[in-house]
């Protein structure tokens, strides 16, 4: 039952390459569609108590947390027992950074508990894997893009079964400073209270809540209707390459009705050429400037939702949804 459960989820991550979840390229699955995960499974018994002792084994306990060093076990672990899977990347020039979350994480019991309920992974950035039989640096999969080739952390989704971003990456956070992104410990403890969504869509409510005024838009519902057309509006902007309104009054109408009271609406876009995470964090800024838009981001609403989308000029269209 395991190999048929591992082939299937195959299958799933090789379906979903083109869902709505993978619109930006970061969010592929990070097996990039292969069946390996049934082949590995295969090669070894699993009723075979040896076996999970050799699996327990590939183990290194850091920040007071048991990380796996076997990336595929990892995997296999997170898809069966549905959760989260943080993948963490290391490198002896990021070396002083992940000291500082080690001991961020050390001292801080309630964030290692959340922790605790998901799948952590750790290996050295130029870690390789086999793939069909061929070695493959994990840090060059297209679903840890994000991270820029270079050390960082990334959750993948095995949690949510039947969602379009279930085997995709839906955060990460580079240990490198952006443009306007920039690392902290703090980041991944807010990472991993964030509302089950796609990379954009969390990110994107990552960068409103690690805003230094602690904008109180995201403390009720992440809505899926308003998601849906958050999502809808940014992915619009996108495509014809121009930040707006566009169309609200019809879309008001749909959107309120869904919500359950009126809905209101706040776009921006980056400077072209950025990385997502600089992008979110460059949107929310834009945001602040605007005293208009800056009442939406920031007073506390029952439900909402953020996206934020890459146009075909590099630039990156954000809109937020908000209902009371």
């Amino acid at each position: 039952m395991l190999l048929i459960r591992l082939l299937t989820l195959s299958v799933l991550l090789l379906a979903t390459v083109h869902s709505r979840a993978d619109e930006t390229p970061a969010v592929e699955s990070p097996l990039d569609g292969n069946t390996v995960e049934g082949k590995a499974v295969e090669d070894q018994p699993a009723e075979d108590d040896a076996v999970d002792e050799k699996v327990d084994e590939k183990t290194v306990e850091a920040g007071g947390l048991k990380w796996h060093t076997d990336y595929y076990a990892a995997y296999r672990e997170a898809a069966e027992q549905q959760r989260m899977l943080l993948v963490s990347l290391t490198s002896a020039s990021t070396a002083a950074k992940q000291a500082a979350l080690e001991a961020y994480l050390a001292s801080r019991p309630q964030l290692r508990e959340k922790l605790g309920a998901m799948t952590l992974f750790r290996a050295d950035l130029d870690t390789t894997i086999d793939v069909d039989g061929a070695s493959r640096r994990l840090a060059d999969f297209a679903a840890l893009s994000e991270l820029r080739g270079g050390a960082g952390l990334a959750i993948v989704d095995l949690q949510h079964e039947g969602a379009p971003y279930y085997g995709h990456t839906v955060t990460a956070l580079p240990f490198a400073n952006g443009k306007y992104y920039r690392w902290s410990p703090q980041g991944l403890a807010t990472a991993i209270d964030l509302p089950a969504g796609t990379l954009t869509q969390r990110s994107l409510v990552w960068a409103v809540r690690m805003h230094p005024e602690a904008p109180q838009s995201t403390g009720g519902r992440f809505h899926a209707a308003l998601a849906s057309g958050a999502n809808e509006h940014a992915s619009f902007q996108a495509r014809v390459r121009r930040q707006g309104h566009q169309n609200f009054s019809s879309r008001f109408q749909r959107l309120s009705s869904a919500a359950g009271s009126s809905v209101t609406e706040v776009c921006a876009e980056s400077w072209p050429g950025q990385t997502l995470m600089d992008s979110v964090v460059d949107c929310v800024a834009s945001w602040r400037h605007s005293s208009g838009h800056w009442r939406g981001v920031s007073r506390p609403h029952r439900a909402y939702a953020y996206d934020i989308q890459r146009g075909g000029n590099g630039i990156w269209y954000a809109t937020g949804l908000f209902a009371d």
